[in-house]
């Protein structure tokens, strides 16, 4: 069985690399949010929002791990 990734353009957008609008797909790869232009391969993460906020006070913090 194949893991199927589901990717999606974002219409208007322009890549902040080589200002190419409708270039910018948005798609998830292990639940991080990505971005990549198809013209230029210019890429973007956005990583989670606890992480970020618990990141904010240090910047020797690698990642925050939650235990299931």
């Amino acid at each position: 069985m194949t893991n199927r990734e589901r990717r999606r353009f974002i219409a208007g957008a322009i890549c902040p690399k080589c200002n190419t609008m409708d270039t910018i797909m948005l798609y998830f790869e292990n639940n991080v949010e990505k971005l990549k232009c198809v013209a230029c391969d210019y890429q973007e993460s956005q990583t989670d929002d606890s992480v970020k906020e618990q990141s904010k006070g240090s910047d020797n913090i690698i990642g925050v791990f939650k235990p299931e």
